[in-house]
């Protein structure tokens, strides 16, 4: 018979007092106090594991399978393998009878490239060289490890050239790698010009040529370039005529081309003139033009062959104006559409409000104004080459919230007012001679007012008279040296903004005497007609607006209660405004104006058109 006392009994648990002190590579998590349990954590361990499965495979210790590849032969783990490389993973956990294979031969790859996987699967490393990196992304393809595959596309998009980049996007299309595809794109149309004089341009394929040419991001001077280039791989390429030459020419923005060039080069294309379907988009070119220069063309529509390509559309300046603390600025902001950044441009050489602003050969001009202590008659020029402002002739009248229009070269600075006086004079610049002179004043004063030139006419649209707004319009002949009243808006407004698109020009927003306003109108010079169409986002007074790719954007103002920084946008397809961004300072009054420059003449800076805009 057994004793009890045969039985030991359970030793009791000993506290431990005080801090626990472990190394920092090791952590210890406890459920409870006292006798509760704790979990030790040895963060740094995997590396010691890292290096043992490393050292295993350059020993050739323990190693379980064996991949031959051509004559190269791989000894290593299949367990290491399964977790770092998913095809290996689904071969040794399926049916397959090379699950229980030690020999695996594995074809069609680069013996040198899966020998470079498998190490990686030991240590993580890599090394990429312009040799290597092609294979290596093909068996990563395959094999399914995404994060050498990146690394590939991105080692890959760091060595692109013009000379490779059409054969590396091509390389990447076989292989299905849609990111890698998108970065050659990309630098592709960032060099088009470099790209199309390389052996591959001819040689890509019909399908990868249409994308190439149909995108807005080509980095181009003008659109002859791409209409080169469609031409240069058309007469490479006979034999894509019957499917492929009018898609090809389709994606030229033929109506952007000079007449001279459609009738003197386009017209006489042995190519264009044998296809029927060619021919219709050399008459919606020609239709283009003819519905700008005033002969209306029934049932004529724009479409993305009349949008200018991002880097021949411009960069819009938004030019002084003066924001809540009522001093007038004489900084800068600009709006490059490429790159869908607003920064700062060089400082005018006057603080300058209710300013004229325009865009005349490349070139951005600030006239008259008023700078916090009186009003300004000078005009200074921005001129993207030196990147900086300089002083020109003074007009011969001191004033403010003038407008400015350009017709066939000189600039006409129309109507602003003083303290005293709403102006009905107009003065003209002739750019070469530096010197302004007088033409006939308009039948009413206007101050405030906004200004365009359409088709063959400067119009000066609303103002305010020294009483009231206006809703009254005129238009100058500069044949006649006369003005004329011509259909007048639906709204009364001062200090609102006017631009052109496709031919008819919008009004937007501005003061009914006091109040700011939302609403816009378009005037089509056509039908002498006004209408309205969608209204900003919110009222906008001294709003400053200007046209680029094929939209209007409204800049800052005053909404009644504050100075607005925000921007937004109208799409004449949509008949919609929305907001885009917005601009450092909150400002009214500012000019507006998109330049004729390129981006790469001033840190950023684009193409232009002109507009101006004034603030009461």
């Amino acid at each position: 018979m057994a004793s009890q006392s045969m039985v030991p009994e359970k030793p009791k648990a000993q506290s431990i007092k005080g801090k626990r002190h472990l190394p920092q590579d090791q952590s210890v998590s406890c459920d409870g106090e006292g006798d509760g349990p704790f979990v030790f954590e040895a963060n740094e361990a995997w590396k010691d594991f890292h290096n043992s499965l490393l050292h295993f495979y350059e020993a050739g210790e323990l190693s379980d399978v064996t991949l031959k590849v051509g004559s190269k032969l791989i000894a290593c783990h299949k367990l290491v393998l399964a977790c770092v490389i998913p095809y290996f993973r689904a071969m040794f956990l399926s049916d397959m009878a090379e699950a229980k294979q030690t020999l695996i031969e594995i074809k069609d790859f680069d013996g040198d490239a899966i020998e470079d996987l498998v190490k990686f699967s030991y240590s993580s490393r890599l090394t990429l060289t312009v040799d290597n990196v092609q294979p290596l992304l093909y068996a990563a393809c395959i094999l399914q490890v995404e994060l050498v595959a990146r690394a590939c596309c991105e080692y890959m998009k760091l060595h692109f050239h013009p000379s490779n980049c059409l054969a590396v996007r091509a390389f990447a299309e076989n292989h299905n790698r849609i990111d890698l595809m998108d970065m050659a794109d990309r630098y592709a149309c960032e060099h088009f010009a470099d790209v199309v004089e390389c052996e591959d341009f001819v040689s890509m394929s019909p399908q990868h040529l249409h994308k190439l040419l149909s995108s807005s991001d080509l980095n181009i001077e003008n659109e002859k370039q791409v209409y080169s280039a469609a031409v240069k791989w058309l007469h490479a390429n006979p034999q894509h005529h019957e499917v492929w030459l009018d898609e090809i020419l389709a994606q030229v923005r033929l109506p952007l081309l000079p007449i001279d060039v459609l009738m003197g080069v386009v017209a006489k294309e042995e190519i264009v003139k044998q296809n029927l379907k060619c021919r219709d988009l050399l008459d919606e070119a020609r239709n283009y033009h003819l519905h700008l220069s005033s002969r209306a063309v029934p049932d004529f529509e724009y479409s993305i062959r009349t949008t200018p390509r991002k880097q021949t559309a411009g960069v819009l300046f938004c030019v002084g104006g003066r924001g809540g603390s009522g001093d007038p600025f004489r900084s800068i902001e600009c709006y490059s559409i490429s790159r869908d950044s607003w920064f700062f441009g060089p400082e005018m050489n006057s603080r300058r409000r209710h300013v004229g602003v325009i865009s005349v050969g490349g070139k951005v001009y600030a006239v008259g104004g008023h700078d916090g202590n009186e009003h300004l008659g000078s005009m200074e020029l921005f001129d993207p080459q030196t990147n900086k402002w300089v002083m020109k002739a003074s007009m011969n009248t001191k004033r403010r919230g003038i407008a400015l229009a350009s017709l066939g070269g000189p600039i006409y600075a129309i109507g602003g007012l003083d303290d005293n006086t709403c102006f009905n004079d107009v003065e003209r610049y002739d750019i070469e001679l530096d010197r302004w002179g007088s033409v006939s004043p308009m039948i009413t004063p206007r101050g405030g007012v906004g200004s365009v030139a359409l088709v063959n006419h400067v119009y000066a649209v609303g103002g305010n008279d020294g009483v009231a707004s206006l809703s009254s319009v005129e238009r100058y002949d500069p044949h006649l040296d006369k003005w004329i009243e011509v259909e007048e808006m639906g709204q009364r407004r001062a200090g609102n903004g006017v631009s052109e698109l496709h031919g008819c020009l919008y009004v937007v927003g501005g003061f009914d005497d006091n109040s700011p306003l939302s609403s816009v109108e378009r005037f089509d010079p056509r039908c002498n007609k006004w209408e309205y169409v969608a209204g900003l986002t919110t009222p906008r007074g001294g709003v400053g607006i200007s046209t680029l790719m094929g939209k209007i954007f409204a800049v800052g103002g005053h909404n009644g209660n504050a100075y607005l920084n925000t921007v937004e946008a109208y799409d004449p397809v949509m008949n919609r405004w929305e907001l885009v961004g917005s601009v450092s300072h909150c400002r009214a009054g500012a000019g507006v104006a998109v330049c004729s420059c390129l981006s790469s003449q001033v840190r950023d800076v684009g193409l232009g058109s002109n507009n101006v805009v004034d603030c009461m």
